[in-house]
Parts: structure tokens; C-alpha cells; sequence
């Protein structure tokens, strides 16, 4: 099975949060109501600068891909 990229998560013990998943490595899940991120990777022995990096980017892609997915229930 091909998963998507990132999907959009919630939870009734957590109504006022919003999480969003990336399914590729780093696999990670982010809530966009405080952006606290829970790792599903252990980074290690990776480089800083260029994990840092990449995730900046995937936590930006995160909220796009939210803002774009409620763009379609307007």
C-alpha cells in the first residue's frame, strides 16, 4: 500500500488540537495548535545541520498541507 504523504489526525480526548502525520522518514506527528512534535525516528548519529534543516521545511510543508486540505471544505 502507498500512503500519503502527511495525514490529518484528530482525537476526542484532544478536541482543540489539530495533528498532522508524515508518513516518510522522518516520520513524525505534528500539532499545529502548539507545533509540539513527537519523533517516530530515532535521529541519532544524523547530521544536525541537515536534519534541522529538513525538518523546518517538512514541519512548513505540515501546515500547507493543512491549510490546503480546509481549503476544500470552504
Amino acid at each position: 500500500m502507498e500512503l500519503p504523504k502527511f495525514l490529518l489526525a484528530d482525537n476526542s480526548n484532544y478536541p482543540e488540537d489539530i495533528f498532522v502525520l508524515h508518513t516518510e522518514f522522518p516520520r513524525f506527528m505534528i500539532n499545529l495548535k502548539d507545533d509540539e512534535v513527537e519523533w517516530f525516528e530515532d535521529l541519532t548519529g544524523e547530521n544536525e545541520e541537515d536534519i534541522a534543516t529538513e525538518l523546518a521545511v517538512l514541519m512548513d510543508k505540515a501546515g500547507e498541507f493543512y491549510d490546503e486540505e480546509m481549503k476544500k471544505y470552504e
